[in-house]
């Protein structure tokens, strides 16, 4: 059995309305990193020295050695970028998230006074600013559960959001593992919050953003100016908020740093942005935590059983009939690559459809001859399969005159004689007016012609039978 584990459906064409608070139209959520004194130096028990995220062109690791310029610039971020942000946030009464690195927070009791004064939420952001790539999941694991009880120690209440940042491909699953966390934000994949499913835990992502980041001050392509930084974000949520006043409401993550916008040349455009987006109604600058009760409450997961997790037999059990008596569709089909793009209706219907199409033309005639004709004598004798019962009575073909169903049997017959297989039609595409005048529009076409066209019809039918049982 071979499954894709990425998701690339998500919410697909139809996103939640999101319902903010207030009926806002766009979530506007600022993220403050805090990862002064957490970074990687030879004083924190590291390899070398810190080369990421800083305003030293080309920076590269000292191995075994501090880096006194790298060092000062992480202090900036802790002695003057942090206060000059806290001024800005408190005074524009705007609460942010604090993704606090617990070594960081630990050096800087100051600091993390003025977060908690000012009603900040503080989250994790691990034990240490440095990469888990590497770790093996038992240390990434231990280095968890050390990140949760340092923050408790110091903050005085374990962090209720985590984000990594520089993670491994085992963050996201270890940290649902720990089981404490109302979200994660290790993922960059949408616009809106979403559930993933980890063992018995339904965990809350809330998406993180690397564009809308003052980061890009710092790697190339990036800003060189607060302008830049501005116009990017005003553009992003002039697009937003647009969309918000068509239903389709979501949230603009924004991530900062201390010792990057914190610059006087830097929060400039972080200034601008601010005062533009208090010009508008119906914005909301909530925390995430916020975000996490909110989309708790109004959006509670719901589980469903995915055909991407079912084994052989109950796969084969749920949509063996999908294509009519056919289950050696669904056989093929369980073998594929399936994964979450496939536990929805148009999903699974493309796979089950590619089986059908790669099909010998014998094995798809085998599947047009399983359809029964039309108000023909298995429906009048009740022995259609549930299914097509249904089809058949939404269309009103169990309602007919006498004089509609000697037409009905006569053209089946014509159509069968000459083609080899049933005259088939997605019904529920149809009335009973429009399914007759197809019926005598097709039956002149070729053999050919009509053998296409009655796979395609195949292929619908199974389209609808489908949204009946799976998420569109």
């Amino acid at each position: 059995m071979t499954r894709y584990p990425r998701d690339m459906i998500g919410y697909g064409a139809t996103p939640p309305n999101a319902q903010w608070p207030g009926e806002a139209r766009v979530a506007v959520q600022f993220v403050l990193n805090f990862e002064e004194g957490g970074e990687n130096n030879v004083l924190h028990g590291d390899a070398g020295s810190e080369a990421f995220l800083s305003d030293i062109p080309g920076a590269a690791p000292w191995v075994g050695q501090r880096h006194w310029n790298m060092e000062s610039i992480y202090e900036y971020g802790a002695r003057a970028g942090f206060w000059r942000l806290h001024r800005l946030f408190t005074g524009a009464d705007i609460p942010v998230t604090i993704y606090g690195v617990a070594t960081a927070l630990a050096r800087c009791p100051d600091q993390l006074s003025a977060m908690k004064s000012a009603g900040w939420e503080i989250a994790s952001h691990g034990l240490k600013w440095v990469e888990h790539k590497d770790m093996s999941e038992d240390d990434e694991r231990a280095t968890i559960a050390e990140a949760v009880r340092l923050h408790t120690e110091v903050v005085g209440e374990r962090p209720r959001g985590w984000y990594t940042g520089r993670c491994s491909a085992n963050t996201v699953r270890l940290v649902t593992e720990e089981g404490g966390f109302d979200y994660i934000s290790d993922t960059y994949d949408d616009d809106l919050p979403h559930w993933r499913e980890q063992g018995d835990r339904d965990q809350l992502i809330i998406p993180y953003t690397l564009e809308a980041n003052d980061m890009r001050f710092a790697t190339a392509p990036g800003y060189t100016t607060g302008e830049q930084f501005f116009s990017y974000l005003k553009d992003a949520f002039d697009v937003l908020y647009a969309e918000g006043g068509q239903g389709a409401a979501k949230m603009m993550s924004i991530g900062l740093h201390c010792r990057l916008i914190g610059r006087p040349g830097k929060i400039a455009g972080l200034k601008r942005f601010i005062e533009y987006i208090q010009g508008f109604e119906g914005v909301w600058c909530p925390r995430r935590i916020d975000i996490a009760e909110h989309w708790a409450k109004t959006h509670p997961h719901r589980r469903y059983e995915r055909p991407s997790q079912m084994e052989r037999e109950t796969f084969v059990g749920n949509y063996g009939s999908i294509f009519e008596h056919s289950a050696w569709i669904a056989e093929r089909a369980f073998d594929l690559e399936l994964g979450p793009a496939h536990d929805t209706a148009g999903g699974l219907h493309n796979a089950l459809s590619r089986m059908f199409r790669s099909a010998s033309e014998d094995e798809r005639l085998g599947v047009l001859t399983a359809h029964p004709d039309l108000a023909g004598k298995l429906a009048s004798a009740g022995r259609l399969t549930a299914e097509s019962t249904g089809e058949q009575a939404g269309a009103g073909l169990d309602m007919l005159t006498d004089e509609e169903r000697d037409t009905f049997t006569r053209l089946n017959s014509e159509y069968v004689e000459k083609h080899g297989f049933p005259f088939i039609i997605a019904v529920r595409d149809h009335d009973k007016a429009s399914i007759m005048a197809a019926f005598h529009r097709r039956i002149n076409n070729s053999r050919e012609v009509e053998f296409a066209e009655a796979c395609k019809q195949v292929e619908r039918i199974a389209e609808f039978r489908l949204r009946d049982v799976l998420p569109s």
